[in-house]
């Protein structure tokens, strides 16, 4: 009994036949006059039984004997020529795997499905226009591949995204680029010194979770730097109040990685930074033996040395995965705007109702029930200087 590609095929084969026919039908056609509608007589069946005076044919005799044997015949091939401006059939014969993409360079990616890991090309018909993003596949993505070797393939066709971690287009800021697909959590790491903790960034990581449906969690890497370690507690104090979870680190002394270990058993998670803020180095120690790179940071702030140059995901022997990103100056939030920023502060959001206007955008207006928060300590004016960063770097 033949197969369901088989079956595809075949029909694939009937109906490129089928576009040959109605191609030669359509070059035997000729202009001719208007035509004005003529009755037949209730004895005549075909065309053919008029006499050749008086009625102006529709059809040349014998045309619809000609066509219809032109489509019994196409119908009924079973083998089409092929040459080398053939169309490429909609599915493959090979039949098709489903794998998780782990890497991603310029129309080629690497794919694990199974116990394999497939370098794979992009099927030319798979293309991002208008769907909003620059790239057809990003790390995470489950996909459809044809394998075409022991260890190469094809992506057929990519499956829909369950969550995103998206940033604006470096070229065109009204695109956006998909960083990671399909993570469940985004760990956001930050270090006590080299570089500093920079809380307008850590607010963007958490705005852009809470849109793309990531659960998010605060890491505060590098703590053996500290003086004082209540210091270090006050720093992510506001996160806390709100309901984050938060963790305090050190790789190099191991301390806080068990509980890192737990946070990232069985789940899939995005870690994201700034460049120098151990990311690596807490993915080291969380499992001795990942080929990680890490380097010292530069002596300027908010900078560290680029360690990792691209996105790669990692399975972790106590199961689950870890996507290690490259560390970043900046993070862009996509298709934000000035209005629609308060709502993922909620400490301002619980207060929207009790400003005097009611499109109060908590910076100048009279009766701003936010600021009076701030000055009375209820809103942690971090936060709400972040907040006003953010809100200058928004479209209207």
């Amino acid at each position: 009994m033949p197969s369901r590609q088989e079956k595809a095929l075949q029909r694939w084969r009937e109906e490129k036949a089928l576009r040959q026919v109605r191609k030669e039908i359509k070059r035997n056609r000729k202009t001719k006059p208007a035509r004005h509608p003529v009755w037949l007589p209730d004895d005549v069946q075909d065309l053919d039984d008029l006499p050749d005076q008086g009625v102006e044919r529709v059809m040349p005799r014998r045309e619809r004997e000609r066509r219809r044997a032109l489509w019994t015949t196409a119908l009924t091939q079973t083998d089409v020529e092929e040459d080398s401006t053939a169309e490429t059939p909609p599915i493959s014969e090979t039949p098709q795997v489903k794998g998780r993409v782990i890497e991603v360079s310029t129309s080629l990616c690497r794919v694990k499905a199974g116990d394999q890991t497939l370098l794979c090309f992009l099927r030319g018909g798979l293309s991002a226009e208008d769907t909003g993003y620059t790239n057809v596949v990003a790390v995470g993505d489950e996909v459809l591949i044809s394998p075409d070797g022991a260890d190469s393939g094809v992506v057929e066709s990519v499956l829909p995204r369950r969550t995103a971690l998206v940033r604006p287009d470096v070229f065109h800021s009204h695109l956006r680029q998909v960083i990671v697909a399909n993570a469940e959590q985004l760990l956001v790491v930050a270090s006590w010194r080299n570089p500093a903790p920079w809380p307008e960034l850590i607010d963007r990581y958490l705005i852009t979770a809470q849109r793309h449906r990531l659960l998010p969690i605060l890491c505060l890497n590098k703590i053996d730097l500290a003086e004082d370690r209540a210091a270090c507690q006050q720093v992510l104090q506001p996160y806390v109040r709100l309901g984050y979870r938060a963790l305090f680190a050190s790789a190099l002394q191991g301390e806080g990685v068990e509980e890192l270990r737990q946070l990232l058993r069985g789940r899939m998670t995005v870690l994201a930074g700034l460049s120098g803020v151990g990311k690596s180095s807490l993915l080291a120690a969380v499992q001795p033996g990942l080929q990680l790179r890490t380097a010292e940071v530069s002596a300027r702030r908010h900078e560290g040395r680029h360690t990792t140059s691209q996105v790669t995901l990692l399975d972790l022997q106590m199961g689950g995965q870890v996507v290690d990103t490259p560390g970043i100056r900046e993070f862009g939030l996509a298709g934000l705007h000035k209005g629609e920023l308060s709502s993922y502060y909620a400490e301002m959001l619980s207060l929207q109702g009790a400003c005097q206007f009611a499109d109060c955008s908590h910076r100048h207006e009279p009766g701003c029930a936010v600021r009076a928060a701030v000055r009375r300590g209820e809103v942690s004016s971090m936060r709400y200087g972040s907040y006003q960063k953010i809100y200058d770097t928004l479209p209207a």
